[in-house]
């Protein structure tokens, strides 16, 4: 058997490269993120470009708080609504995503995702909203190092700070003051499930949050909501 080219050791050398300074990029981040807060995530970066091409001095409302002094109520209702196996799994629920595929194949459009908690936040910090296979591959590489050197609190922490839950509103703290006039450790059991309800289409979502579908899945997840498990 003859030898490689050199040219094709040199390409294949090039591209293993850039594959490991890509992970470390990533990897870089998200223990950088561990312990620091992050500020404006890719995600919000396009969503505040999206803004200021209509409103060119729009800025985007969000306030970190820290874990604690986010509402157990609103804990419980994202992690019901959005993730119900957030404690167990390692980064994916493979049940939901099959159930998620069996839904859609049914319907015969894309009505479920089947994204956990952590895969939602893979994406808001590094990711955007476009979807294509590379993509949905990035956010599976991300996802693996958050659950590998995060734990879910600190997961869960992240989620509910840089969610976004209507134009321009991102984070607990920011969607509590918006539409209940509340800090986000003040939440009540039915405001927090309203904000859960919200999170699939939150800028769609928001211009009847008391509109009879929602009202219908706040009772569901309120309902929920006592056996959902979330970090202490």
């Amino acid at each position: 058997m003859r030898p490689a080219p050199r040219w094709l050791k040199l390409g294949l050398a090039w591209l293993f490269g850039l594959l490991l300074a890509w992970q470390g990029w990533y990897v870089g981040w998200v223990t950088w993120w561990k312990w620091v807060d992050p500020g404006v995530t890719s995600f919000q970066s396009q969503r505040l470009d999206e803004l200021r091409q209509k409103h060119p001095q729009a800025e985007l409302k969000q306030t970190w708080v820290p874990y604690e002094k986010i509402s157990m109520h609103l804990k419980r209702a994202v992690v019901a609504a959005e993730d119900d196996r957030f404690i167990d799994h390692e980064g994916f629920d493979w049940e939901g995503m099959q159930k998620a595929l069996e839904k859609n194949r049914r319907k015969g459009k894309v009505v479920a995702g089947g994204s956990t908690i952590s895969q939602q936040l893979a994406k808001n910090l590094l990711l955007s909203s476009n979807r294509s296979l590379l993509r949905k591959g990035e956010e599976a590489i991300i996802t693996f190092w958050l659950e590998l050197l995060w734990d879910k609190r600190r997961i869960l922490e992240v989620y509910l700070n840089v969610v976004e839950w209507g134009e321009g509103i991102f984070g607990a703290e920011a969607a509590a003051r918006h539409y209940f006039g509340v800090a986000a450790s003040q939440l009540s059991a039915v405001q927090a499930a309203r904000l859960a309800v919200m999170l699939p289409a939150p800028r769609r979502y928001e211009k009847n949050i008391y509109s009879a579908y929602l009202t219908g899945r706040t009772e569901r997840i309120l309902s929920r909501m006592s056996e959902a498990e979330v970090p202490r």
